[in-house]
């Protein structure tokens, strides 16, 4: 802060006197009028630096932030993230059923035994942690990493930087991250309402429940009244339903849109459209022969998916911390047209290999309502249903075969959360997702979250 430095008004009036006609002195007089002023001016010169020296460390940025604003050729920069920590464990408890699955759909061969596909473990079992960092990388950028560990093995589930001064709506993000389509699906699994995730993201995407990516997001939320957001992802196309076919174009693409707004001060809402088309090869499948043995099966091709999204929301006053209800529900339709394989050992319907047409056209669906009705008490029901519709496999439709099931599932749960750092979950389900199979399931979980945690998504 810079001062203009003006006379003090004991200085001033001296200097005017000396001045004025009318003021006569001896040459000591003055001499010592002088020496007065002097003195006075170089008292008021001290205090006056004296504040400003005060004032400017009362006003100097924090080291942190000096260091951030600080150009990076001035010297190496501070490092100080925010970092939470969520712990997440259960006991299950359902049937001993080898290579569960979801009948009717192919998913992803993650596990060569198969023994916990679709399901997890029986019994005790640490449940997916997390450990996120994220912070301003300067002015105009965002950057996060969530690293996700699990028996052993940690795999970079996110990692991303952002735009934060793009302006006019408008955000880039670039990286790996989970992608906007639908309603759950960028959300990460603590931060679901129930356990496990519904069994049409299960049928989609696999186990974890959740589509990632490798590429680049494009939003923009439009000026308008009614909150309006549309997007476009581009990017690698690795993860089921698509593969990763090492080649420099672009594996998988997306589009979404979302809207929203408030009904008076007790409701919201928000809908969303979105649309999916990812590239397979060479994607790997088990199947059942019609004679009950096991075979493989290798899909070329594209994967079309649209999801539609609807949730609404309502607390009284809009003070949801005690009491809400929330409705929510997804449906989905997929197609997928190419070519497939169907391999398997001697005496198998494919011990000859077989190359035909492959394509299908299934949908699916769920509906789950939530409610609080204490601060710190939630209770909530969920239906799955799934419908395997039509499966044209071509000429190996006399190999491979078809179960004429429809997928189902209830679920219900109620949760304590004595904090917005801590969950205790139980959970009941009624699974019919595979034929022949009703496996009454009991869930118990914990949910525990450390270090800063921001606030989750509508």
């Amino acid at each position: 802060m810079v001062f203009k430095r003006l006379p003090s008004a004991p200085v001033a009036l001296a200097l005017a006197l000396a001045a004025s006609p009318a003021f006569s002195a001896s040459d000591a007089e003055l001499d010592e009028l002088r020496a007065q002023v002097r003195a006075l001016r170089d008292s008021y010169e001290a205090r006056l630096a004296e504040l400003e020296s005060r004032l400017a460390r009362q006003t100097a940025p924090a080291p942190a932030a000096a260091a951030a604003a600080a150009p990076v050729a001035d010297g190496p920069r501070g490092f100080n993230p925010e970092v939470s920590l969520t712990l997440q464990g259960q006991y299950r408890r359902m049937k001993d059923i080898d290579e569960r699955h979801i009948s009717g759909f192919v998913g992803p061969a993650e596990h060569d035994d198969h023994d916990h596909d679709h399901g997890g473990e029986r019994g005790f079992s640490l449940d997916h942690t997390e450990l996120v960092l994220a912070a301003n990388i300067d002015s105009h950028y965002r950057g996060l990493v969530n690293f996700g560990i699990a028996d052993g093995e940690v795999e970079v589930e996110e990692a991303w930087f952002q735009t934060t001064g793009l302006g006019h709506g408008l955000t880039l993000r670039g990286g790996r991250f989970l992608s906007s389509i639908g309603y759950l699906n960028a959300q990460h699994a603590h931060a679901w309402d129930f356990a496990d995730a519904p069994l049409m993201y299960t049928a989609l995407f696999g186990e974890h429940g959740n589509y990632g990516n490798d590429g680049l997001q494009l939003k923009w939320v439009l000026p308008t009244d009614l909150f309006a957001e549309v997007g476009v992802e581009i990017g690698r196309g690795a993860k089921f339903p698509g593969t990763d076919r090492d080649v420099n174009g672009i594996g998988s693409s997306a589009i979404f849109a979302h809207l929203g707004g408030d009904v008076g001060t007790s409701h919201s809402w928000r809908a969303g459209l979105s649309y999916l088309n990812a590239r397979a090869a060479d994607r790997h499948a088990h199947f059942e022969d019609v004679g009950d043995e096991e075979v493989t099966g290798e899909f070329t091709g594209r994967s079309r998916l649209w999801i539609a999204d609807a949730v609404w929301k309502w607390a009284p006053d809009g003070n949801s911390g005690v009491r809400a209800l929330t409705l929510q529900a997804e449906f989905f339709q997929r197609r997928e047209d190419g070519d497939l394989s169907c391999e398997g050992e001697a005496g198998s319907a494919c011990a000859v290999a077989v190359d035909s047409d492959y394509r299908t056209r299934q949908r699916g669906w769920y509906a789950q309502a939530v409610y609080k009705f204490h601060p710190q008490w939630r209770v909530g029901l969920r239906h799955d249903r799934l419908d395997p519709g039509t499966r044209d496999y071509g000429d190996n439709n006399a190999n491979i075969a078809r179960e004429d099931h429809t997928p189902k599932r209830n679920s219900v749960m109620v949760d304590w959360s004595p904090s917005e750092f801590s969950r205790l979950r139980l959970q009941l389900a009624r699974d019919q997702s595979m034929a022949g199979e009703t496996d009454n399931q009991l869930w118990l979980q914990y949910v525990m979250s450390l270090g800063a945690h921001g606030a989750h998504s509508f």
